[in-house]
């Protein structure tokens, strides 16, 4: 490692109006709505979110041309045989919010522990291979947050096959991150050395990441929640997933942690949010700690002492 991430800490849509539906959501449609999310999606919604549903549900039923709530929950639940409808409705109710270098302790952990170990095995192997994924990335931010730092830490990263894979449900948003461009909200936590580097004012405010860092990025459209797609999804070192599964229950978490150990290499790591916690749910992850930062890693398979497996 040629640079230490610690060297450089920082220092601290179109909108459109659209006119209420005229009725109120129901309990039942509510219920018969967030059925279908869960069912789809994985993301549950308690009974106190109505209001949040409605008001996206709203946007949805002006586009549509629908006047009541109980007609757009018949054509979502019972004719949206395509999801076309799921999709768009997933892209209002989903959270985007985030920027560049979020949770830098995380960050440090990544980049002066865990990367070199996992660097030194893979050396060990011959193996320049460096897999990480993104798992709703929104925007875009983190997968070029890891791209910026990989290119700093690694004094050899031109030898190496790096492949960032940022992945999100929001259609809206992997457009954002397809086109790499950024206004100063997002970058306020970058320092001032990385933003030299790897970023590109194109007009006032507006800055876009610098291809030599951008292609080391794969941006993908993926559901966390269809199993096809995440069988897909092998041969990672490391899984970034923060603030995704607080919108899942138990059950759908337990099953999108499933997919996560299955596709990451043994001995590789995944890290969650602060407030996120998934030692509830499994064991099939040891809980060490790097440096100020807690971090899950997929231990070897003799060690393995539960019953995940690949989810059905």
């Amino acid at each position: 490692m040629s640079q230490n991430i610690s060297t450089f800490v920082p220092e601290k849509g179109r909108g459109e109006h659209f006119a209420p539906a005229a009725t109120t959501l129901s309990m039942k449609d509510f219920q018969n709505i967030r059925d279908v999310i869960y069912k789809k999606l994985g993301i549950y919604f308690e009974d106190a979110k109505v209001f949040f549903i409605q008001k996206r549900i709203e946007k949805r039923m002006a586009i549509l041309g629908i006047e009541r709530f109980d007609d757009y929950a018949f054509q979502l639940c019972f004719t949206d045989s395509d999801s076309v409808e799921m999709q768009r409705l997933a892209n209002l109710v989903t959270t985007n919010e985030t920027y560049m270098f979020r949770e830098f302790d995380q960050l440090q952990a990544f980049a002066d522990i865990c990367l070199p170990e996992i660097l030194k095995e893979k050396e060990r192997k011959n193996d320049r291979t460096l897999k990480i994924w993104s798992a709703g990335c929104s925007s875009g931010e983190e997968p070029y947050t890891l791209a910026i730092i990989l290119r700093e830490v690694m004094h050899d990263a031109a030898r190496w096959n790096i492949q960032i894979t940022g992945t999100d449900i929001d259609e809206h948003v992997i457009d954002m991150a397809r086109k790499g461009v950024y206004e100063e909200r997002s970058l306020r936590e970058v320092p001032i050395e990385y933003m030299d580097r790897h970023l590109k004012e194109t007009s006032v405010g507006s800055f876009q990441i610098h291809g030599d860092t951008s292609r080391l990025v794969d941006i993908q459209h993926l559901n966390l929640h269809d199993k096809v797609s995440m069988r897909k999804m092998r041969s990672y070192d490391f899984i970034f997933c923060r603030n995704v599964l607080i919108y899942f229950d138990d059950i759908s978490r337990r099953t999108a942690v499933d997919h996560f150990y299955n596709a990451l290499n043994p001995g590789g790591y995944i890290f969650l949010g602060h407030s996120e916690s998934i030692g509830r749910i499994t064991s099939a992850f040891t809980l060490l700690r790097k440096g100020r930062h807690l971090v899950y890693q997929k231990a070897p398979p003799a060690v393995r002492n539960d019953s995940t497996k690949e989810p059905s």
